[in-house]
């Protein structure tokens, strides 16, 4: 009763001072933050109201998955979803993708939200009750979970349509395991159609189910594959010692420590939310190189990883010269890289303020620092943020207690699906809040 008497108050700016508030700046100070607590228990409230169907919605779409450039259902359920909350849908940019498009109550700033759509091959079995009804193809990295976050974002946001200052656009991008949907959707006009201010995005991976990470600047490593290219005469034996000896002379770690034994990003003496972790500061190779021979030549291949940017110059130098040393100069004819493709690299503004926002809304616990790179994974998010200021979350989807390790790409994936609601009640105030300020 008195935070309704306090909420009419505000619409009676005379009787303000009368009520403790010694001017008047301070009396709308204290109305604007109370209606903001009243939108952000109204996004709790309509987020646990529809949990259950965003719930249904992402088994949907793990049972029928469908691959990079052929995501055409999962395009119709995303469209008609839109359409039923009212939204304008466009579906020209480029493939499968969707973008809806939510005008609020009144005129402000761009926020885009990109959610991918497609989903893995692999063999892996399913361990899930609501299998992938499609062979040798499963929702094997959480594009579900994203899909059904991104939705129900939307109906959030739909459904409080009179605090949304501004517009928001919901990107459903294809093709994001292929590192195509993103950049084609930019070379295909996307910008031209719209034109947000900023953009966000998530990925659900093995952290703690219910915890966000984020840290500005890379989120990964620069992942390059290298090749290099030798005369024949050489032996596989000589090759074999070669390439080992190439990727001794690339390692860097801090410490002994093992960076590619990826399960330890939630050990928190190893982990990414530990300053020290293993996961920052490192070069490493893939392991054993991919040896072919071509037109009597020799090649050898494998992916490097590297945190530092200013690095990544100095590895084919690096490798020329671990050639040299082993006496193989003669039988050198080139190094270079021949994929590479560009990493997250979240603003630094933006991920202060989006950290400090969520921490004063669902408590300092609510976001944890993350101090590494990932090394293995990446996103081609990384395209709309050369565009667009951005930032990547990672979204906890472990729950060790019920046996499920939401680590992508690998055997027995499988998410927590109490995810979904983190997603939609945290990043739905998030965009409320970014669209509210100046």
């Amino acid at each position: 009763m008195k935070r309704l008497t306090i909420t009419l108050l505000c619409f009676a700016s005379s009787v303000l001072p009368a009520q403790g508030f010694n001017n008047k700046k301070e009396a709308t100070s204290h109305c604007r933050i109370l209606n903001e607590q009243i939108v952000h228990q109204a996004i709790q409230k309509e987020t646990d109201k529809i949990f259950n169907k965003l719930v249904n919605i992402r088994r949907d779409f793990h049972e029928n998955p469908e691959l990079a450039g052929m995501e055409k259902q999962t395009q119709e359920k995303i469209k008609k979803y839109l359409l039923d909350l009212g939204m304008e849908v466009q579906t020209d940019t480029y493939g499968h993708s969707v973008v809806g498009i939510l005008k609020g109550d009144k005129k402000g700033r761009k926020i885009a939200w990109r959610s991918d759509m497609d989903a893995l091959p692999n063999e892996y079995s399913d361990p899930e009750t609501f299998k992938s009804t499609i062979k040798e193809v499963q929702h094997g990295c959480g594009h579900d979970i994203h899909m059904a976050i991104g939705l129900g974002i939307a109906e959030v946001l739909a459904k409080n349509k009179k605090s949304v200052k501004g517009t928001v656009y919901f990107i459903f991008q294809p093709e994001e395991e292929t590192f195509k949907g993103a950049k084609e959707m930019l070379n295909n006009g996307l910008l031209s159609k719209i034109n947000p201010d900023e953009i966000y995005g998530l990925h659900v991976t093995a952290i703690p189910v219910g915890q966000i990470m984020v840290k500005s600047n890379e989120m990964f490593a620069y992942q390059k594959r290298i090749r290099i290219q030798l005369k024949n005469g050489l032996s596989e034996e000589e090759l074999n010692s070669l390439g080992k000896k190439i990727s001794h002379s690339l390692f860097r770690t801090s410490n002994g420590s093992k960076p590619w034994e990826i399960q330890s990003i939630v050990d928190p003496e190893a982990g990414l939310t530990n300053p020290d972790t293993i996961f920052k500061d490192y070069l490493f190779t893939d392991g054993k190189f991919n040896i072919y021979s071509k037109n009597n030549e020799f090649f050898l291949e494998t992916y490097v990883y590297e945190t530092n940017s200013f690095n990544l110059d100095k590895i084919i130098p690096a490798v020329q010269k671990a050639i040299e040393d082993s006496g193989y100069k003669d039988h050198l004819l080139s190094v270079s890289f021949v994929q590479g493709n560009p990493t997250v690299v979240n603003d630094e503004k933006l991920t202060r303020s989006v950290t400090e926002i969520l921490q004063n809304l669902y408590g300092k616990n609510a976001v944890a620092p993350d101090y590494g790179q990932v090394p293995f994974f990446n996103d081609d998010f990384s395209y709309f943020q050369q565009k667009i200021p951005g930032v990547y979350f990672f979204l906890g989807g472990s729950n060790v207690e019920k046996g499920m390790i939401a680590m992508n790409h690998a055997p027995n994936f499988q998410v927590d699906e109490e995810s979904i609601r983190t997603g939609v009640k945290s990043f739905s105030s998030l965009i409320i809040e970014r669209l509210n300020r100046n």
